[in-house]
């Protein structure tokens, strides 16, 4: 998962890595150097002190750069090197081609790179230490700015919740909403919650076929209308009957939409008039990369969403849509669709994620 990233972000380190590891061997030649002169140097009195002290006015008259040789002077006395901007420069360049051709959003590009530029310029390293510590760092910590905007806990938020809790889903058709929906059935009932589902998604020929065999899969109780009736009014009847039946969670299904189809979001509209859903959740494919980030966008301005689910992240080596949906909406990704199994969906981490894109592990 993510793997053509992880490769692209382990060659940024790399390119760091060497550029300052030239520069370490540079600056131990020339403290060496400098010591060997002092050693031979023998103290001596001249005629030519006084231009001596005149040169000594002069030098003072550039005094940024002398402040900048002092300050290199002194990280070599220490044994340190700092790295400058024209270290990372390049690599960073080449970074943010990296993170455009992986699907991030430009926006979120240009601010992880503002953030790796603002941890790793003026830090220093000791000759003796390994920059790709500090490079992985500055990272780890870029990345976790853009990819934990608004999170929370699902988990807490849920147990906290008055009972019961209605989620909606949207999102295109063929993203996998309805199999979505199965898959958090089963993690609830793993986590000792009980769950209706509701197939709000009352238009499209087969969806309740669809939706009914994932419910009858799962031992799940289904609340459907004939086609063509009203989506509001089926999830409704969910909510009804979760109350009535001590049912903890509603898991309302909807039509596929895009945010510019008038009549789907009306329904959506009416939907939370009528229902007041606890969650909104929009559903994509991680494998859509910019459009899936576009999307969510869009449907987060058109319906206000809650957070997002991205599906087939097993098969995503790209992992721009990850990286940059919660940076984009001020929404969270809240789970990831890692297979076809029932139990195949992971709880996302923004530091798991981070890990994973920056760690040795396969």
């Amino acid at each position: 998962m993510f793997d053509s990233l992880k490769d692209k972000l382990g060659s940024f380190r790399k390119d760091v890595e060497e550029t300052t590891e030239e520069k370490a061997e540079e600056a131990e030649a020339e403290a060496e150097a400098e010591a060997e002169a002092d050693a031979g140097a023998q103290p001596a009195e001249t005629a030519e002190q006084s231009d001596a002290s005149a040169d000594d006015e002069s030098e003072e008259e550039d005094s940024s750069s002398s402040r900048g040789f002092a300050q290199k002077a002194k990280s070599f006395a220490k044994g340190e090197i700092v790295i400058e901007e024209q270290d990372v420069e390049d690599p960073l360049w080449e970074l943010e081609m990296a993170l455009l051709e992986s699907d991030v959003e430009m926006n979120v590009a240009n601010e992880i790179l503002e953030n790796i530029r603002e941890d790793l310029v003026g830090a220093t390293r000791s000759f003796n230490s390994e920059t790709a510590d500090v490079v992985e760092e500055a990272l780890a910590d870029s990345l976790l700015k853009v990819i934990s905007v608004g999170q929370f806990d699902f988990d807490q938020r849920i147990a906290e919740a008055d009972k019961p809790v209605t989620i909606i889903f949207t999102g295109v058709n063929g993203v996998g909403k309805t199999t979505t929906i199965a898959k958090l059935a089963k993690y609830f009932e793993d986590r000792g919650l009980s769950t209706v589902l509701a197939n709000g998604d009352t238009y499209r020929a087969g969806a309740n076929e669809q939706i009914r065999e994932h419910a009858d899969n799962l031992d799940k109780k289904l609340i459907a209308h004939e086609q063509g009736g009203d989506p509001a009014a089926v999830i409704y009847d969910a909510v009804e009957y979760a109350d009535s039946h001590d049912i903890d969670v509603v898991l309302g299904d909807t039509a596929g939409r895009l945010h510019t189809d008038e009549g789907l979001m009306d329904q959506l509209e009416k939907i939370n008039r009528v229902v007041g859903p606890d969650m909104t959740l929009f559903v994509d494919e991680a494998v859509a990369g910019q459009d899936a980030v576009q999307r969510a966008k869009q449907f987060n301005e058109a319906a206000e969403i809650d957070g997002a689910i991205l599906t087939k992240a097993d098969a995503d080596s790209q992992g721009g849509a990850a990286i940059s949906i919660a940076h984009v909406t001020g929404k969270p990704i809240l789970f990831l669709g890692v297979g076809q199994g029932y139990d195949h969906i992971e709880k996302f981490d923004p530091e798991n994620l981070v890990e994973r894109l920056l760690g040795d592990e396969e």
